[in-house]
């Protein structure tokens, strides 16, 4: 098992490359194929989510395995339930277990021919893709957003266009509304009709050239350096990012703002990709109550980051995490200890700590799961601890592979400890 050990420096001053934008590539990608577009999108993620959809889509064989990754999946599902021909689609042992049925259930009460290649309700899926009539479907507002972003890509393509209730309350809106506006971008006549319903109108994609954002998601990990470094005199350069970004991790820069870490743009007037410097400027609530509904993937930073600043926190919005690509709240709770926090979970959905300690066991390393988010976010911990041991350190692929290079170039230092 490989593993890194990362020290951290006394200062920073460092301009970082962020990744380009998952969540952007993903949907553009999809997009891009539904329009019959020739030229790939610009600036894409290298990430191995993206890379499986690439691969995917140039390829198209009988077998497509998307191994982790999850919007890859749900993503793919639907598109090859409106593509002409017969794939089987699978994934990791992981990928196995996690559930798919609320979406294939759509789908098949749009018209689509799927079949489950092994447990009923999870991957491997067998679909034969063809020309769907669409019409109105309503679906639970609080599943993941990836099978709601799924379904209305493909509404533009299905005979009568796509009518999508959503019952009960609804998670992940912006993921949501980035997928509408990214349909939007590309022609695409869909938008809210109202407070619970999408409608997506029977008119095709046009394909034109596509630049896409930098990752906000990924910059989350250098804020939650900042904040863990608190020294005034430090300060990082993030590129590639907008200031209106669609991109619902870009709440990022809010919630930090509470926690001590002030974010500043080239200019105030430009929605192009800017670089973004961020500092601390030593201020810092008392306490933190937040709820993640709309960004779930950001929880994991802020639990690190509060307990090394000492801030007891109250997370809600959290029901996603135990189908993600570890079950986040446990392995949250498992780590943390670890570090020497005792976190406490309520309703499988809430993530609490009210200061309690415990005997820390650093030595063991902290163990990712499979998962990139566990390592992106124990990462900086090493600012706490003056270093900190990564076991996997590798996983951070599914989502930002230049990570580890980048803080070395940043100032920390990166080595493996371990290689059997």
């Amino acid at each position: 098992m490989t593993k890194y050990r990362i020290t951290a420096p006394k200062t920073l001053n460092a301009t970082v490359a962020l990744p380009a934008s998952k969540s952007i590539s993903n949907r553009a990608l999809i997009i891009y194929a539904l329009s019959g577009g020739q030229e790939l999108p610009q600036n894409l993620s290298d990430c191995d989510d993206t890379e499986v959809i690439i691969n995917a889509l140039r390829d198209m064989p009988d077998e497509i395995n998307i191994k982790a990754a999850g919007t890859a999946m749900r993503f793919m599902t639907a598109f090859l339930a409106v593509m002409k021909g017969t794939h089987t689609i699978t994934g990791t042992e992981r990928m196995k277990h996690r559930p798919i049925g609320i979406l294939v259930d759509a789908l098949r009460s749009l018209g689509a021919n799927i079949t489950y290649a092994g447990e009923e309700g999870f991957p491997p899926l067998r679909i034969t893709g063809k020309k769907l009539r669409g019409g109105t479907l309503e679906i639970a507002g609080n599943v993941s957003s990836q099978y709601i972003s799924a379904l209305l890509m493909i509404g533009p393509v299905l005979e009568k266009g796509l009518e999508l209730r959503l019952t009960g309350d609804i998670i992940s809106r912006p993921y949501i509304d980035l997928t509408l506006w990214m349909m939007g971008e590309f022609g695409a006549d869909a938008e809210w009709t109202s407070s619970d319903t999408i409608t997506v109108k029977p008119n095709p994609y046009t394909p034109h050239d596509y630049y896409i954002e930098n990752d906000w998601s990924g910059a989350s990990y250098w804020y939650e350096i900042m904040a863990l470094l608190n020294d005034r005199d430090s300060e990082l350069r993030l590129t590639g990012l907008k200031d209106g970004s669609k991109q619902g991790d870009s709440v990022v820069r809010y919630i930090f703002s509470l926690i001590g870490v002030k974010t500043t743009f080239q200019s105030k007037k430009s929605n192009k990709p800017q670089t973004v410097t961020i500092q601390t400027n030593g201020r810092c609530l008392p306490k933190l109550e937040y709820d993640f509904v709309n960004s779930p993937d950001l929880a994991q930073t802020f639990v690190v980051a509060c307990a090394a600043k000492g801030v007891p926190f109250h997370f809600k919005g959290l029901s996603t995490l135990k189908i993600k690509e570890t079950d986040r709240i446990e392995a949250m709770k498992k780590e943390m200890r670890k570090l020497g926090y005792v976190i406490e979970s309520k309703n499988d959905s809430e993530l609490i700590w009210d200061g309690k300690t415990c005997e820390p066991a650093m030595e063991q390393g902290i163990d990712t799961y499979e998962d990139h988010r566990m390592a992106l976010a124990f990462a900086p911990y090493a600012l706490k601890a003056g270093s900190i041991v990564i076991n996997n350190p590798q996983v951070v692929t599914k989502s930002y592979p230049s990570f580890w290079t980048s803080l070395a170039e940043a100032g920390f230092t990166i080595e493996v400890i371990s290689e059997k």
